[in-house]
């Protein structure tokens, strides 16, 4: 039976191995898991950071894509990996979303996961393919009011944010479009460009490259307001349909039980990283949005409480 001096050393000790860690953390490489498939802004971001990450820390960041199920495969391999700082996970808001949409989900995602670090914030945009006859959202409302089965919406998947905004769209726009569902969001542009759907609502660095060189048009962007990324694309609740609003965001967590020393070590260095990235991300529409692990804690409770409001209201049923 210890005593209490013995309990006290023995925290003593604890507490002075945890800088120690800190320091030598990590010992090997580290995988970044995407729970998406190439392409999408998940992957994009995942790839930055991995980069960055790996020559400030020493070791090779691995990106490992683990696509599938609106990205619950992925998250559930984040989980299920050791808690030791070497497995990370990079998610969006269908971590959030996904609790209202499917009956079975075999995590909890607020248990299970140590948030690091919130890195972006910014909108998807609206984007249809140039044989679209439509030049602005009001156009395109026309057009899906008179051929209600002629335009189709892709998403990545069942769940994600792309597929909410555009559920959000034919609710508050008063139209149908059918929804179709692909395996990530690279997957849905290559559906988009070929001229399999007729629109999409991806995030800005997803759709950017090919906004540039016209072959994508961008009717709108999601948020409340414009973006300096795209200052001639108005808001779509601006463009004809008010109250619109849907904000996708970007974030670093790791499995339950990871050390705390690795948690912060890990907070300080991507936060630091992000900074560098600001400009860049800026001009792809994402805003740079950092903070402690308890503060990215309460942002996904609070959206995931939101979110469940929204699934609810919509009338969509879990699967």
């Amino acid at each position: 039976m210890r005593t209490i001096p013995g309990c006290m050393l023995l925290a003593a000790a604890l507490s002075a191995a945890l800088p120690v860690l800190a320091q030598s953390y990590p010992t090997r490489p580290i995988r970044l898991i995407v729970h998406s498939s190439p392409g999408g802004s998940s992957d994009i971001l995942g790839r930055l950071v991995a980069q960055r990450l790996g020559e400030v820390l020493g070791q090779q960041v691995v990106v490992e894509n683990r696509a599938g199920a609106s990205g619950i495969i992925g998250v559930e391999v984040a989980v299920k990996s050791p808690p030791d700082g070497h497995t990370l996970l990079i998610t969006q808001t269908s971590l959030a979303i996904n609790p209202s949409m499917f009956a079975k989900i075999p995590y909890n995602a607020q248990r299970d996961l140590a948030p690091i670090t919130q890195i972006v914030a910014g909108p998807n945009v609206l984007v249809i393919h140039p044989s679209v006859p439509a030049r602005s959202v009001r156009q395109l409302i026309a057009l899906a009011k008179s051929r209600p089965d002629a335009l189709v919406i892709g998403s990545p998947g069942q769940g994600t944010s792309p597929h909410l905004s555009g559920e959000l769209f034919n609710i508050l726009a008063g139209v149908k479009m059918d929804q179709v569902q692909y395996k990530g969001a690279g997957q849905g542009m290559i559906g988009l460009l070929s001229g399999e759907i007729a629109l999409m609502f991806p995030t800005t660095p997803t759709a950017m490259p090919y906004i540039k060189v016209g072959r994508l048009r961008p009717l709108g962007v999601t948020t409340a307001g414009r973006t300096q990324a795209l200052p001639d694309v108005p808001s779509i609740a601006e463009a004809g349909v008010p109250g619109y609003e849907s904000v996708q965001w970007f974030g670093i967590l790791a499995p339950a039980g990871t050390p705390r020393p690795v948690i912060d070590r890990l907070n300080q260095e991507i936060g630091r990283i992000m900074q560098t990235l600001k400009t860049r991300l800026e001009s792809e529409g994402m805003e740079v949005v950092t903070g402690t692990p308890e503060q990215f804690a309460a942002h996904i409770k609070a959206e995931t409480e939101k979110w469940a409001k929204v699934v609810k209201a919509m009338g969509i049923k879990p699967k």
